[in-house]
């Protein structure tokens, strides 16, 4: 299984974290070992002192795929779930300033938080897909998939032309604007629509 994220994917959020608005998707992996799952805690790691969280829908891919046309895209996905990229971003903010990758930053044990996954055709409107976080009961970060900047097909189609897309892969489709810090005892709960998907603790 591979775990596709895309970056600055909301132009909002690229605004915030002062990035220019990409031209193409900004791609980046996390291993295996990244995900969190089955509501299971996140302990804060000893090696930032910034832990950011960031909501994403994820997609899984539902079949293989190599070099997928953009009329076709729409059938190599059809559930979604709610994810957290969690990102040490002082680590980030170094490595960027280097021209190194983010990968520690970005990929350290579970820093990709996820829920159980839904069927998309459940969903009230599949064509703008609504979603938030919440901290200690206080919404903090809102979403629409309408706003982003390359939808889910075109992800589809762009990442199929350098990997093979696989049946059980995910793809983090990126962060709306509101990312920002957390604190050991936070908890985190992330809906779709309004539905619960997530809770996270941060100990």
């Amino acid at each position: 299984m591979k775990i596709f994220c895309i970056g600055r994917n909301y132009i909002d959020h690229a605004k915030e974290l002062k990035n220019p608005v990409p031209k193409q998707p900004l791609i980046f992996m996390k291993p295996p070992s990244a995900l969190l799952v089955n509501h299971k805690p996140l302990y804060y790691p000893k090696f930032t002192e910034d832990l950011h969280y960031e909501a994403e829908i994820v997609l899984k891919i539902s079949k293989n795929g190599r070099h997928v046309q953009p009329e076709f895209a729409h059938k190599y996905y059809n559930q979604i779930a709610f994810g957290i990229d969690f990102t040490a971003r002082d680590l980030q903010s170094k490595l960027k300033a280097k021209g190194h990758p983010w990968e520690i930053a970005k990929g350290f044990d579970g820093s990709a938080g996820l829920s159980q996954f839904i069927n998309i055709k459940d969903l009230k409107n599949k064509e703008n897909i609504e979603f938030h976080l919440a901290n200690n009961g206080k919404t903090i970060q809102k979403g629409e998939t309408k706003d982003l900047i390359f939808d889910f097909d075109y992800l589809i189609t762009y990442i199929s032309q350098f990997f093979k897309l696989q049946q059980g892969d995910i793809i983090y489709t990126g962060t709306p604007a509101g990312v920002g810090p957390v604190k050991i005892g936070d908890i985190l709960e992330g809906f779709i629509e309004e539905k619960h998907m997530l809770t996270c603790e941060i100990r």
